[in-house]
C-alpha cells in the first residue's frame, strides 16, 4: 500500500509525542515556536542511516545556530536507538514510533523501490516545521548521502563549511 498522505507546504504538522531513545516522551509542541527538523529513516545502525545521522550530528551546530532542532524518527525500540545514538555520539533526540502512527501522519510509510523492487517500508523523508507549526518544506525520498548539505542549500544556509 502506498503512502495516502503527502503533505504539503503550509499544511499544519501533524502533531505528536513519541518516547526518545531514554524513553522520555518528546512532542512536536514541545518546540512551538522553534522551528524543527523532521527526519524520517529506516532503521538505526544500517549504513545509510548512520550515514544520514553523522550528517545531520556534524552540521548540529549551525542548523541549531539558525534556529532548526533536529529530531530523527524510525520504527526503532528506544533501546536500538540509545545503542545507535551512544555509538555514533548522536547529539539530537531519536524517536521511537513502533507501531507506525507519526510515520503514516507524515506520509513517511508506504511502496518504494528499493534495488528496483517495489517493497513496503520507511520512505527516507525530511520536513522542515516552521515556528508556527507549518510544514515549511516537505521532502520525500531523500538520499541518505548528502542530504544534510542538500537540505541546507535549500534552507539558505551556507552548505560549504560543516560544523568541526
Amino acid at each position: 500500500m502506498s503512502a495516502s498522505v503527502r503533505l504539503e507546504a503550509g499544511d499544519t504538522a501533524p502533531a505528536f509525542t513519541l518516547n526518545d531513545q531514554d524513553d522520555k516522551p518528546v512532542s512536536l509542541a514541545d518546540y512551538a515556536g522553534q522551528k524543527v527538523i523532521v527526519y524520517f529513516y529506516p532503521a538505526a545502525s544500517t549504513p545509510g542511516c548512520t550515514k544520514e545521522a553523522c550528517d545531520f550530528r556534524d552540521n548540529i551546530n549551525s542548523l541549531k545556530s539558525a534556529g532548526y532542532q533536529v529530531l530523527g524518527v524510525s520504527k526503532d525500540k528506544t533501546d536500538a536507538l540509545r545503542k545507535f545514538q551512544k555509538e555514533q555520539g548522536l547529539n539530537f533526540p531519536l524517536l521511537s514510533d513502533p507501531d507506525l502512527a507519526v510515520h503514516n501522519a507524515y506520509g513517511a510509510y508506504g511502496e518504494k523501490s528499493m534495488y528496483g523492487k517495489t517493497v513496503t517500508g520507511t520512505i527516507r523523508s525530511t520536513f522542515v516545521v516552521d515556528e508556527t507549526e507549518a510544514i515549511q518544506l516537505p521532502l520525500y525520498n531523500v538520499k541518505a548521502t548528502g542530504h544534510v548539505a542538500s537540505l541546507r542549500k535549500k534552507l539558505g544556509l551556507d552548505a560549504s563549511t560543516p560544523d568541526a
